[in-house]
């Protein structure tokens, strides 16, 4: 017997009826010629627009020179990048990888060996990837349901509950896993003072404190790291989406103090740290200055602001250019009527629509965005 697949795709993802075949800054083109405001950025990938110049030059060099030489060896954009990322971190030693999720998969792995325990103790509406390990510490139930059972020993808590996370933590615990602010679970920030007990927790037990900041990192929120603006500093955190600027990478960084848990055969990748990714990444850092943090704070302030009062609105979250906006109807509906209007948001939930653009996105060009949302939302 025969069968037609409908697509030579396996069916994970439910795609819109649009095929993007070029992009540049904020914008990107469809196969028919129609341009699109992009407010999703790959979510929340392309932090510096599509085709930025200095990731793109960097990879080109790179491809100019060596694409894979494999972790048997050293290669300079991979050392360049775990030299820079440690400089932003204030000390830390880098194991590279593909995606947040492989990344996730390394920290809980690092975190059971550098303590001898298993208890992982994560938050309701987390998500940190698809991965069998990574899956296991999400709190999306619905998420979780058909892959079931998975890893053993994870704790969920509430977010922002302090006592939840107190009664949770304890001599068998080897890391709190967070993410400062969630993304899949709605844009909800985590409040400093939870963040600060977290801290606390995982000093009096000897058990890892690790911010997965797969999301919320790389400048998205105004600052490098997310947990600066909470002035908590983690053992771990995990970084993946925009730091090649959409070239496939992920990284784990593991605070100096808390190194030399790993050794060789420990764990590893097979394309972790590729030379053209690695060289991408570096040019991200370099470009993701002061300057440019200052005007992702001051963008982000001012679209809050605006989004406040459309419309429909009943909440808006996050902070920086990651931004959840509550509504009150379905934000699939939403996010369908913006894509008729050749606008790209994303959603985060039943009711929340997600924009994640890119940090360079001009005044006008969410000036622009501001006016559609605001016709959708009427």
């Amino acid at each position: 017997m025969t069968t037609t697949l409908a697509s030579p795709l396996l069916d994970t993802y439910a795609r819109a009826d649009v095929t993007f075949v070029e992009g540049n800054g904020s914008w990107l083109l469809d196969a028919n010629g129609e341009r699109y405001l992009d407010l999703v950025a790959g979510i929340a990938v392309v932090g510096l627009g599509h085709r930025h110049p200095a990731p793109l030059s960097a990879a080109h060099a790179q491809l100019d020179r060596l694409w894979h030489a494999s972790n048997l060896w050293w290669t300079e954009p991979m050392a360049t990048l775990a030299a820079k990322l440690s400089d932003r971190f204030g000390g830390a030693q880098a194991f590279f990888c593909n995606s947040g999720a492989e990344a996730a998969e390394a920290a809980i792995k690092y975190a059971r060996k550098s303590t001898g325990r298993v208890e992982i103790v994560a938050l309701d509406n987390s998500f940190h990837g698809r991965t069998v390990g990574a899956l296991s510490a999400t709190g999306q139930p619905a998420k979780r349901a058909a892959f079931e059972p998975l890893m053993p020993g994870v704790r969920f808590v509430r977010p922002n509950d302090r006592a939840s996370l107190a009664d949770a933590v304890g001599p068998e615990t080897a890391c709190i896993l967070v993410e400062p602010i969630q993304g899949e679970g709605g844009i909800r920030p985590l409040r400093p003072e939870f963040l600060e007990r977290a801290r606390e927790l995982a000093d009096l037990y000897d058990a890892l404190l690790i911010f997965d900041e797969v999301q919320s990192g790389m400048g998205r929120t105004g600052t490098f790291f997310a947990f600066e603006q909470a002035d908590v500093r983690p053992d771990a955190v995990t970084l993946a989406k925009g730091l090649a600027n959409g070239l496939p990478i992920g990284a784990l960084l593991v605070a100096e103090h808390a190194a030399g848990a790993f050794v060789p055969g420990d764990h590893g990748s097979t394309f972790g740290g590729n030379p053209v990714a690695a060289a991408a990444a570096c040019a991200v850092l370099d470009t993701i200055d002061d300057a440019l943090l200052a005007e992702v704070e001051r963008k982000g302030t001012v679209l809050a602001s605006e989004l406040e009062r459309l419309p429909g609105v009943v909440e808006v979250r996050g902070a920086g250019l990651l931004l959840g906006v509550e509504i009150d109807r379905a934000a699939s509906a939403a996010v369908a009527a913006c894509l008729e209007r050749r606008l790209l948001v994303g959603s985060a939930g039943e009711r929340t629509v997600r924009l994640t653009p890119a940090l360079t996105i001009s005044d006008s060009e969410l000036d622009q965005a501001l006016r559609i949302l605001e016709e959708v939302l009427q």
